[in-house]
């Protein structure tokens, strides 16, 4: 049997398993979920490859991540014997490369800021759900798109309700043809992420969620029509976002460590 290796990165929670042999696309969501049901504890798999012009990461989703993006800058400085820099990364779901700016704060640990893609769009959509109905801010991303939910909305109520919620995030995302979808349950500060991706067959209450914190200040920002700066609290820790409207840039800071590193044995056909 072929081994598949991989390792293991802890960006602020969203643990996340990258794995470096070649695996066709149509095989990884396959491989994906082996790892997955071996590593209880990992809530995505991306595919790494260092050997092109430019290091490349795709998740087994097709969809884009930004904890998956700082976590694969860093192993591609591990794997050449660095402590900090900047690399620029393929990803799926980007159109153009992500650039991921980091420093080595203890061995293996790093800090790191990743330029977020643009938003396709920011606009307000009506939503329906289980007797409930109203108007939501939705950010469409490169590679997943993002329904903000705050407090006050009426939606609200299904945190409370995961299953209810995990029915939400799946109906959604199909009604508005996303590669991918985040729900962001917002409170004051809080951020509480559900992403569902249909290319990896997932849904996942995630620790913490870049892209969804990115979309989240993005749409602050909008209504503000002001830079915004803010740091939000997730399950697993902190997220930074700064975010320009005037410029469209976005930057999230957080921090990734790696966890281990594994040989799976592939199975037989």
């Amino acid at each position: 049997m072929e081994s598949l290796r991989y390792s293991i990165f802890d960006p602020t929670g969203n643990i996340t398993a990258l794995v470096e042999s070649e695996v066709p696309v149509e095989a990884q969501p396959g491989a994906a979920a082996r790892i997955m049901a071996a590593q209880p504890s990992v809530e995505q798999v991306g595919f790494v490859s260092f050997g092109g012009e430019l290091p490349a990461l795709r998740m087994a989703g097709g969809e884009f991540c930004g904890n998956a993006s700082m976590s694969a800058a860093a192993l591609c400085l591990l794997r050449n014997g660095k402590t900090g820099g900047s690399v620029s990364l393929r990803v799926s779901g980007a159109a153009e490369p992500v650039e991921i700016r980091l420093r080595e704060e203890s061995p293996a640990c790093f800090s790191a800021g990743v330029r977020m893609p643009p938003a396709l769009g920011l606009e307000q959509r009506s939503f329906s759900f289980g007797g409930l109905s109203g108007q939501l801010p939705l950010a469409r991303m490169q590679g997943i798109s993002h329904i903000i939910i705050p407090g006050d909305s009426c939606f609200a109520l299904l945190r409370q309700n995961r299953e209810e919620a995990e029915r939400a995030v799946r109906l959604w995302c199909a009604e508005i043809t996303a590669e991918g979808l985040g729900l962001m349950f917002l409170e004051g500060d809080c951020l509480t992420p559900l992403v569902y991706v249909p290319g990896s067959g997932t849904v996942f209450w995630e620790n913490s969620c870049a892209s969804g914190s990115a979309a989240a200040a993005m749409v602050l920002a909008q209504e503000a029509m002001r830079h915004v700066s803010i740091t939000w609290r997730e399950p697993a820790g902190s997220l930074r976002v700064e975010c320009d409207p005037g410029s469209g840039v976005t930057w999230l800071w957080g921090r990734t460590r790696l966890v281990g590193e594994y040989k799976e044995k592939k199975r037989e056909a």
